[in-house]
């Protein structure tokens, strides 16, 4: 039905209230449409105890008789404790006695190292990186006999001077980086308790 006279001026606010509506409704069921928002959204609860305790597997009437409250929007960061190990059938020592955790003032517990098991483990890294640096030193040997002092020996397809040029650049900075490496593993090694 089209009406050719002048509008009245109640109708121009309900078209707009209406089409406003309706593009709310249509914005909504795109939403409810996306897999995303659509999934069932579990509550956290955060229950009471000396091990306090986030869930999202109870009901709401079984958190109201365990008497936990209702979290919405914080995050939740969760923390797993370390595992006791059984001792091996090798006769190897079992790590529940290398690691003990303690209260730190911020609340987080941290975990105090057995001084024996601390011991191996700096040894362990003292040998692993005394390997890594005798390889990086060999393959820094290589590197600055092949450069020659600055003046490596040509290749056949390094007719053109700017080719020779560049390798002799890129393995300069090859010897930088090597030295480097050897620099930063030295230091590593020098942190190491003696």
């Amino acid at each position: 039905m089209r009406h050719n006279g002048p509008m009245s001026p109640l109708i121009h606010p309900l078209r707009a209230a209406a089409t406003a509506f309706g593009l709310m409704l249509l914005g909504w069921l795109v939403t409810l449409s996306n897999p995303v928002f659509a999934q069932d959204f579990k509550p956290v609860y955060r229950c009471p105890g000396p091990p306090v305790l986030y869930t999202d597997a109870l009901t709401l009437v079984e958190a109201r008789e365990r008497g936990c409250r209702g979290i919405e929007g914080a995050p939740i960061t969760i923390v797993q404790t370390p595992r006791a190990v059984s001792k091996p059938a090798s006769g190897a020592p079992s790590t529940t006695s290398a690691t003990v955790p303690t209260p730190v003032a911020s609340g987080r517990p941290t975990e105090r190292v057995d001084p024996a098991a601390q011991r191996a483990r700096d040894s362990d890294a003292r040998r692993i990186l005394g390997d890594e640096l005798r390889r990086e030193e060999e393959r820094l040997a290589l590197l600055q006999r092949d450069f020659n002092n600055g003046e490596p020996e040509r290749r056949g397809d390094e007719r053109n001077a700017q080719k020779y040029l560049d390798r002799v650049a890129e393995m300069k900075a090859s010897i930088a980086r090597k030295e480097a490496d050897i620099a930063a593993i030295k230091r590593e090694i020098g942190k190491l308790p003696q």
